[in-house]
């Protein structure tokens, strides 16, 4: 899908200044307890499926929706996992900081598969031959993998640091 309809608005406005984005991620795993990563197509990196909620849709929704766009597949939320702020620059300029919810997500069905122009590729991974992830992928699978029966979040007064673990 792309970049909501209500983000391009709001740029017209804003230009390239910095928006506050709510977004989603899904830590999915298949029967043989590999996981579900998607190679971007704006930046060419492997990560967990994630994107933006739209207005009006609550992130549990926007978690099946964004999967399902993006792979095919079908997946129910089970917990949510991680909850954490955090920067990102576009290579054209636009500023965000995203307010992501990390989801741990059962698989229901369909066949892993690139279904929109998100994404270059669409492949289960063995969790000990995982190709490089960012800091932000590796805290979100770490936290919906860890077996915490509560989200994780980074402890007041705490900044995103990309390089740090998360942990």
């Amino acid at each position: 899908m792309g970049v909501p309809d209500y983000v391009v608005r709001m740029r017209e406005h804003v230009g390239h200044d910095l928006l506050w984005l709510p977004s989603v991620s899904a830590v999915v795993r298949n029967d043989a307890g590999e996981l579900l990563l998607g190679k971007r197509s704006d930046d060419g990196r492997w990560s967990v499926v994630s994107g933006f909620v739209e207005p009006g849709e609550q992130p549990a929704t926007a978690v099946v929706r964004e999967v399902e766009e993006e792979t095919g597949l079908r997946v129910a939320p089970q917990r949510l996992s991680s909850v954490l702020s955090r920067p990102h620059t576009y290579p054209n300029g636009d500023r965000c900081e995203y307010l992501n919810l990390g989801f741990h997500c059962r698989l229901l069905g369909g066949t892993a598969r690139v279904n929109d122009d998100e994404s270059e590729a669409v492949e289960w991974f063995p969790m000990d031959r995982l190709p490089p992830l960012d800091t932000h992928a590796r805290v979100v699978v770490a936290h919906a993998l860890g077996g915490e029966s509560t989200a994780w979040y980074l402890p007041a007064g705490t900044v995103w640091a990309e390089g740090g673990d998360g942990r």
